[in-house]
């Protein structure tokens, strides 16, 4: 009897999340915060109790996986308006135009001819309008093959963007069930990143690229456990000119490297980066391409945590945001932090590696400016290779985030965030403080 009633639970459960999974997809607004936050709480439950009472059944859970994202597959895009950005930067290339050395409105007034340009550049918000691309060579080279294959059709470009996305999803699976099976680790740990609902929705749903970076990371570990440093360094470099956050990991290789080593394998990703923005090499592109990165710590705020109660405190000392300040001081943290993880801390086994990476990691978001939803796909990724968990819960308490798109003009909600971050901070000391976890592994 319990058996039956079990493969009812899961089949139900199942047909709950296909349903959530379709409403989202294709009739969901992200005005409807209410509805959000209702449906996104019925996915993760869902996603729990596979966790909780199914994590054997790795195959079906595999193709649920799947299911889903090729449910997404034919779906614009929902809680955000990034990928307007991608294929404008795709198309612009695909025409000879270097997308480090214009802005889009420029471009636009000057009546440059891009297919669909009005479209693209109204719905790209003027935000993105009016900076310079902050996005990396390769993840350029993925916006071209889309611009390749449909010119003409944002529909087109969408669906062979979330290909792309999609197969390095599965990708992810593969070769993360193989590097967890080569720790002795459980290798159904991959669900906690193949079925939690914000990376379904976020990547394949929302055409973000942290997934296509985290794949080749994830080769990157794989080739560095097996000691080929050639292999290693080139995944390392592919994934730091998808997405430039591998960056702030590379100091964390250091101490199994040692110098000899190390100076061989860090020489090589240098080398292959400068090598893959040689295509967009101009007079400007060192300048344009800082100043647009540096905005992300000085101009923009979205979720933050520490840095909103620093700002208060900050408003009442001086009576202004100081936000240019203490984005000067967020790069100097976080290498302060990188380092000391890197020479004081333990990095010989990958599990040790993988671990401080998510410390790390963690650090930088809890004291920066702007932590956009998708951006703790990255702790997800990384904590299948521990023993801690808070990625997870994070990754149902962020779309609290996403009640600042639900009213217009934009606006925080600073109970919303409160919230969030509570749990957040409430089950990170519960992992540290009473599973005593910094005692035994670190």
């Amino acid at each position: 009897m319990r058996i039956l009633d079990a493969k009812y639970s899961f089949v139900i459960t199942v047909l709950l999340s296909f349903l959530v999974y379709l409403y989202f997809g294709y009739f969901f607004e992200r005005t409807q915060f209410i509805a959000l936050i209702g449906f996104y709480s019925v996915l993760f439950s869902c996603f729990i109790f596979w966790q909780k009472f199914h994590t054997k059944d790795s195959e079906s859970l595999f193709k649920i996986g799947i299911t889903f994202r090729i449910l997404l597959l034919f779906s614009t895009p929902f809680l955000s308006q990034d990928f307007y950005r991608f294929i404008w930067d795709g198309r612009l290339i695909f025409i000879g135009i270097n997308p480090y050395q214009f802005f889009p409105i420029d471009l636009l007034d000057a009546n440059v001819a891009v297919n669909q340009s009005q479209f693209l550049v109204e719905k790209m918000g003027e935000l993105s309008a009016n900076h310079y691309s902050n996005y990396p060579p390769l993840n350029q080279f993925l916006f071209f093959i889309a611009a390749l294959f449909s010119a003409k059709s944002i529909f087109g470009s969408i669906l062979i963007l979330k290909i792309i996305i999609i197969l390095a999803d599965i990708g992810i699976y593969i070769y993360g069930k193989k590097l967890l099976l080569l720790l002795n680790q459980n290798s159904n740990n991959i669900n906690w990143y193949f079925l939690n609902p914000l990376v379904i929705l976020e990547l394949t749903g929302n055409l973000h690229f942290e997934g296509v970076m985290l794949f080749f990371m994830l080769l990157g570990f794989y080739f560095f456990y097996k000691k080929n440093l050639i292999l290693a360094a080139l995944f390392i470099a592919i994934a730091i000119s998808i997405k430039l956050l591998p960056l702030l990991l590379l100091p964390l290789f250091y101490q199994k490297l040692k110098f000899k080593k190390s100076f061989i394998f860090y020489g090589s990703i240098i080398l292959l980066n400068i090598l893959f923005f040689l295509p967009f090499l101009s007079s400007e592109l060192i300048l344009n391409y800082t100043e647009t990165v540096g905005l992300w710590f000085s101009n923009f705020e979205f979720n933050a945590s520490i840095y909103y109660v620093i700002r208060e405190i900050g408003f009442w000392i001086t009576g202004y945001n100081i936000i240019e300040v203490v984005g000067k001081l967020i790069p100097i943290l976080s290498i302060l932090m990188i380092l000391y993880f890197a020479f004081f801390k333990q990095n010989f086994t990958l599990a040790q590696l993988a671990k401080n990476a998510l410390i790390v990691l963690t650090f930088y978001f809890l004291i920066s400016t702007t932590v956009h939803p998708w951006y703790i796909i990255n702790l997800i990724f990384l904590s299948i290779f521990t023993k801690l968990k808070f990625p997870i819960i994070w990754s149902f308490s962020i779309v609290l985030s996403y009640f600042a798109y639900s009213v217009i003009p934009f606006k925080e909600n600073i109970y919303l965030l409160f919230m969030e971050y509570l749990l957040v901070f409430g089950f990170i000391y519960y992992e540290f403080r009473k599973s005593k976890i910094i005692a035994d592994e670190i």
